[in-house]
């Protein structure tokens, strides 16, 4: 019999909650919190928005922690994840997580608190970015990469884009503020345009290597997992990250691409837009033709958030291109993202009573 000092040890090995065993995808989570906070700040329910961000802030400090431990007391298994193709993207949920929270931040009418987050979120960047390809791709044992090629993979690219839309979102609202410093809008506006090409130039190429690996490798309904859904998260990301860029008065680097940008976003939107029945008719062949199971995982928050995204896409890019028809879209697709959260909320939740009710 479990003895009760045994029993909250055993509890967080079993939820990934112990620093040794953290997903590297454990902000996902927060990603999908925010997002979704964020819709609802679109759509003016304020009240919404406000307990979904301050849940998404408590996610984001309990992962934080916990992500400190593990560096702390777990280095090698840190490493071990660093060097896996299959695990280490998962690592730039920290920076999807990061401007997510600056973005409310933004929305919420605190601009220097968000300047702050969009510095640790821009330096996470720099260090995942340059590091991850290097121990994942380089520096992994497994051999062809492409084996170890998943969804997750995508979280790269809404990383690159996350920091293009806090970007482009301060580079909007600091002229508004009394603490405009010369040439900031101008380095800001900048920095997104950047990162907006980057986080394209990283789809491009993360889509051609996730391909490999599904024609070249076996790749049954077990490999089709909810990370997958992200592939419509990144387009979605890019095309916020694309709208507000729009929305940024004239600098020269603007001026230049403007009609790429906004182009794209359209084109975007399309795509992202065909690949949700994609990814449903896919989610019935793998649960119902192929049965299995539905349970609760972490990765679930994978699929919360691309749902939340698409919505806050939508609503942006409706209003940046003047189309009623794509905003109303957005303004009722974000019920189907809130709703999907709080499943799986409600899910994680019943599954951690299920957990603890065992042991």
């Amino acid at each position: 019999m479990n003895t009760v000092e045994e029993h909250p040890l055993r509890l967080r090995r079993n939820w990934g909650l112990s620093p040794s065993t953290l997903a590297p995808g454990c902000f996902a989570s927060v990603m999908a919190t925010g997002i979704v906070s964020i819709g609802a700040q679109l759509k003016g329910l304020a009240l919404l928005s406000a307990v979904l961000f301050w849940l998404a802030v408590a996610l984001y400090l309990f992962f934080g922690a916990l992500i400190v431990l593990r560096l702390i007391r777990h280095r090698q298994a840190l490493r071990n994840d660093l060097h896996d193709p299959s695990r280490a993207f998962g690592f730039f949920t920290a920076v999807a997580g990061t401007n997510v929270l600056a973005t409310a931040l933004i929305g919420l009418g605190f601009t220097r608190l968000a300047l702050i987050f969009f510095g640790l979120g821009a330096l996470l960047w720099i260090v995942l970015g340059y590091g991850i390809p290097f121990t994942a791709v380089l520096g992994s044992r497994t051999r062809p990469v492409a084996k170890g090629a998943n969804g997750t993979w995508f979280v790269w690219v809404v990383g690159a884009q996350s920091v293009a839309v806090v970007a482009s979102s301060l580079a909007i609202k600091i002229p508004r503020t009394s603490f405009a410093a010369p040439g900031l809008v101008e380095s800001l506006a900048l920095t997104a345009v950047v990162m907006w090409a980057v986080g394209i130039a990283l789809y491009i190429a993360c889509a051609a290597v996730v391909g490999m690996r599904v024609l070249l490798h076996r790749f049954g309904p077990t490999d089709l997992d909810a990370p997958y859904w992200v592939t419509m998260g990144a387009l979605a990301i890019s095309i916020v990250a694309g709208s507000r860029i729009l929305e940024i008065g004239s600098t020269p680097m603007l001026d230049a691409t403007r009609q790429l940008i906004g182009g794209s976003s359209a084109l975007l939107w399309a795509f992202a837009t065909w690949l949700i029945p994609v990814f449903v008719i896919a989610g019935g062949w793998r649960h119902f033709a192929h049965r299995v199971p539905m349970n609760y995982s972490a990765g679930l928050w994978s699929m919360v958030f691309p749902l939340g995204m698409y919505a806050v896409a939508s609503m942006y890019l409706g209003r940046s291109d003047r189309v009623p028809a794509i905003e109303w879209i957005g303004q009722h697709w974000f019920w189907v993202g809130f709703i999907v959260w709080a499943i799986v909320f409600v899910a994680m939740l019943w599954s951690f009573v299920r957990t603890l009710r065992r042991r």
